[in-house]
């Protein structure tokens, strides 16, 4: 059965995702991108070039959509964002530069991005009790430089950021969870969007699953709304740390997969030029 063009086990797919990536958006304010990119490359068979930027549309438009609980209740922190998110946006720009240019390879995008998820799920849990530091001049520069990081990421990589977002919100500004949550969604939203203008390429290709992404999204989303003033600080910080090791080892896992496909690329190529070379001489 073809519904909106897609066949209907696809339509589920990615309503279902669309739904997990919502929850965990509104509960964690991070986790979107991090499930959609293989959720839309594996799933749904698009090539990176389309799969990264409607990634970052659609983690754009459910991080604003869940937004608004947050802001109700108070819990966003403009001198944090403010300090985390301008590096940011200049990383964004510079970093979706570098892969328009070609300068990154998708195999180092994924494992760099691997790396710094299981750095940020350790930090997480190492610091469960830490009290909020004194603001100085060395947390304004240890903030600001992971801006710039996080911005580089989502050029890079293709994701909001907010996996790397909220550690740094709870460990060096010292923000409760749901604080840092919200504050996250922010960031989240505007990094998304300069990385998307750094491309320069907008998804038509992949527009047609916008649908069932975002009716998904918004469902979950609801739910996660619900839920989120309910949890534990402790179970909050174990849930996103728990996401960030299993995001850690899919992206992983891709990279070496993509390694491998570029090599048995090359390969025969590399093996034509060496018998050519050998004749020759």
């Amino acid at each position: 059965m073809i519904l909106l063009g897609l066949p209907l086990g696809s339509l589920a797919l990615l309503a279902g995702g669309g739904a997990v990536i919502g929850f965990l958006l509104a509960v964690l304010g991070a986790g979107g991108s991090i499930l959609l990119l293989p959720l839309l490359v594996s799933g749904a068979a698009l090539p990176s070039q389309d799969a990264v930027p409607l990634s970052l549309l659609v983690v754009t438009l459910l991080a604003l959509g869940n937004l608004g609980p947050y802001l109700r209740r108070g819990q966003v922190a403009p001198r944090p964002a403010l300090i985390l998110g301008l590096p940011a946006l200049a990383g964004s720009w510079i970093g979706g530069g570098w892969v328009k240019a070609g300068l990154v390879s998708e195999p180092m995008q994924l494992a760099v991005f691997a790396s710094a998820a299981l750095i940020a799920s350790w930090l997480l849990n190492r610091h469960q009790a830490a009290p909020a530091p004194a603001w100085g001049r060395a947390t304004t520069w240890w903030l600001a430089g992971q801006g710039l990081l996080v911005g580089l990421l989502t050029g890079i990589a293709g994701v909001g950021g907010g996996f790397a977002i909220v550690p740094a919100l709870v460990l060096l500004a010292g923000l409760p969870m749901q604080l840092a949550s919200g504050t996250s969604l922010v960031l989240i939203a505007v990094n998304a969007l300069v990385a998307l203008a750094a491309l320069g390429h907008w998804p038509s290709a992949g527009l047609p699953l916008l649908a069932p992404l975002l009716i998904g999204g918004a469902l979950g989303g609801l739910l996660g709304q619900r839920l989120a003033p309910r949890l534990a600080e402790q179970r909050l910080r174990q849930g996103f740390a728990a996401l960030l090791i299993g995001s850690a080892l899919l992206t992983g896992a891709e990279a070496v997969k993509r390694h491998q496909a570029s090599g048995e690329r090359t390969g025969p190529a590399a093996a034509a030029v060496g018998y050519i070379r050998t004749h020759h001489n």
